[in-house]
């Protein structure tokens, strides 16, 4: 909780569907600005209540207000005495290290080097296989200090809606867990605390793989026998690579991990689960991809097998989401080779 007589600001950056969802659900609570790239979004936000390129016409919080100046940013940060602050990065994986080399400067400068930061992304970055707090880490290093990441089961279409969502904080930093609270924590937005950054992450990354691996199955019309197995022995991949990362056993049994699982391996407003689908429908990655439709899931699938490869891991799911992917693999052989595996306990190590 804050202090009495203490303000909360929140500065959201990236006005795409999930950082305007998150920036709509502050602003019902406190002082909310949203850190647009494109003046025609942040226009419509100020003036319409609405962000219809991602969100279509639901209607956003009168209190909610954008802008795509770096300099009312930190002068909106910056605020008045007694006022605590909060950014959240509501910016893709591939967007996240030039956010950070954007921004560290400009907080250093501004004397605003505390303000706790929390990020949204999910998977690993293209190349160099990071998770995103391992790209925060190679750019702020200890420079700025109080960090987290934010998760949880939760289709941003929905949150903006106002309708029921239960999210994680992931921090070691009291500061960013409490700012964090306080700001989302609300009505309908229920707010769960861990120390566990690198399982949250994990289990957001690996989700999105096991849930195109689930709509291919069910593009091919495997039923729900099918999905349910791939669910359950996806977790067990999910689990296995998260241990070896160093994340904690009990972070995938719970929100952001079964939960975020088995809301994006079914829900259908996964774009993780669509791109399965289709892919199962026999459409071809490259016609999936110039319709629009894009998955977290694709850009990652091929980084999450390689570090589990570096560590001897076996992930069969990963692997054959990877062959349909990028190895032309037919999505019913890469089943067929899945239920080829020998037999084995449930528990024993892949």
């Amino acid at each position: 909780m804050l202090l009495p007589g203490t303000s909360l600001h929140v500065l959201v950056i990236g006005a795409g569907s999930w950082g305007t969802a998150l920036a709509a659900s502050a602003a019902n609570n406190t002082s909310t600005l949203l850190l647009a790239r494109h003046e025609a979004v942040s226009s419509e936000i100020n003036n319409r209540h609405s962000n219809t390129k991602y969100l279509g016409e639901i209607a956003l919080p009168h209190s909610l207000k954008s802008t795509t100046s770096l300099q009312q940013a930190i002068a909106h940060l910056q605020g008045r005495h007694q006022q605590q602050r909060l950014i959240i990065l509501g910016v893709p994986v591939m967007a996240m290290r030039s956010t950070c080399e954007t921004w560290l400067p400009l907080l250093q400068a501004s004397n605003l080097a505390d303000t706790p930061i929390v990020w949204t992304c999910k998977g690993f970055e293209q190349n160099s296989g990071q998770l995103p707090h391992e790209i925060v880490q190679s750019v702020f290093g200890n420079q700025i200090p109080n960090t987290g990441v934010l998760s949880g089961p939760s289709f941003a279409k929905e949150v903006s809606r106002n309708l029921p969502v239960a999210l994680t904080i992931a921090s070691h930093n009291s500061i960013t867990v409490q700012n964090t609270t306080a700001a989302l924590h609300a009505n309908n937005t229920r707010i769960y605390a861990s120390n566990d950054v690198i399982g949250v992450e994990v289990g957001g990354a690996l989700k999105n793989v096991m849930a195109i691996a689930c709509g291919i199955s069910d593009g091919l019309e495997l039923g729900a026998n099918a999905r349910a197995a791939l669910i359950t022995r996806g977790l067990a991949e999910i689990t296995r690579l998260g241990i070896a990362l160093g994340g904690q056993a009990a972070t995938f049994s719970g929100l952001t991990g079964l939960g975020d699982l088995v809301l994006t391996a079914t829900g259908d407003l996964s774009r993780n689960r669509q791109v399965g689908l289709a892919l199962g429908q026999g459409q071809s990655l490259d016609h999936i991809l110039a319709a629009g439709m894009t998955a977290e899931g694709v850009r990652c699938a091929r980084d999450a097998l390689n570090r589990a490869t570096a560590l001897n891991i076996e992930m069969p799911i990963t692997q054959a989401v990877c062959d349909v992917l990028f190895n032309a693999m037919p999505p019913l052989q890469a089943v067929s080779n899945l239920l080829a595996r020998e037999a084995k306990a449930e528990w024993q190590a892949e």
